[in-house]
């Protein structure tokens, strides 16, 4: 039984997480974490995920239950995160890290302490996604020439944008393509911005209601063009990756892994 505890909990993906893993016999829940002053700090985490009585309470502080822990799983904001991944090095516990909006430097940070601890991280938990990253790389290598526009669509209250996935998504096209991320994304477009030039890669974002998460690729060239989407019809897709990452790295060696290490790219 690999014992787990959730920080972000009390989020849509911490209740989710909470919600199957409870059914799930390999896992057990033996914490849960919230920021300070949630107000549902000192709930049973059971009840805030939505199921019966866990016996354990949504807690402020991960250094307080980290002890029986074998993996923390973070979903949370990228604060919060980077205390649990310093928490988590300093214990020698391993990590499942779902937070998005990480800077290169948080993400070097991620990586520094990955070298004491086996560290999971994925802008996106779901198999669906992560085989779109592979069938994007080897389309954008078919069809390079065309043009490549990225759209991606969540619910109203995500807080980053654009959506880890759709960034990963971009790097995976200017990787396939030689082209620099850098220099050559465009996040949306607004007044007289001229023609597109040939080697952008165009990166929208849109919010509206309860869309859990919709990705698309456009390849388009003259004539023709091939559409390439995947939409998250429930966060059980994402929360059944994560707990599918803790089981990987509660085995892993200390290593900064991907979801195509879990599921054997």
């Amino acid at each position: 039984m690999i014992r787990i505890v959730i920080s972000g909990a009390a989020g849509r993906m911490g209740r989710a997480i909470i919600a199957l893993a409870r059914e799930d016999p390999d896992f057990k829940i033996v914490g849960a974490i919230e920021a300070k002053g949630h107000p549902d700090l000192g709930k049973d985490a059971g009840t805030v995920g939505g199921v019966s009585p866990l016996d354990v309470q949504l807690s402020g502080d991960l250094a307080q239950v980290i002890a029986d822990a074998d993996v923390v799983v973070d979903f949370s904001e990228k604060g919060n995160s980077l205390a649990c991944v310093d928490i988590a090095r300093q214990a020698g516990k391993a990590m499942v890290i779902g937070t998005t909006g990480f800077s290169d430097e948080e993400i070097a940070r991620v990586k520094e302490a990955a070298q004491e601890i086996p560290i999971a991280w994925s802008p996106n938990m779901s198999v669906g996604v992560n085989l779109l990253f592979q069938i994007a790389e080897e389309t954008a290598r078919k069809l390079k020439g065309y043009d490549v526009e990225i759209i991606e669509i969540h619910h109203n209250k995500k807080k980053d944008a654009p959506s880890g996935t759709a960034k990963k998504l971009a790097q995976v096209v200017a990787d396939a393509t030689g082209s620099d991320i850098s220099r050559d994304a465009v996040y949306g477009r607004q007044g007289m911005v001229g023609e597109r030039k040939p080697e952008e890669i165009g990166v929208h974002a849109a919010r509206a209601g309860d869309i859990v998460g919709e990705h698309t690729v456009i390849f388009a060239g003259s004539g023709e063009r091939v559409e390439l989407t995947h939409r998250a019809h429930s966060r059980n897709t994402f929360a059944s990756g994560a707990l599918r990452a803790a089981r990987f790295v509660a085995k892993a060696p200390p290593g900064f892994y991907t979801m195509g290490d879990v599921v054997g790219e």
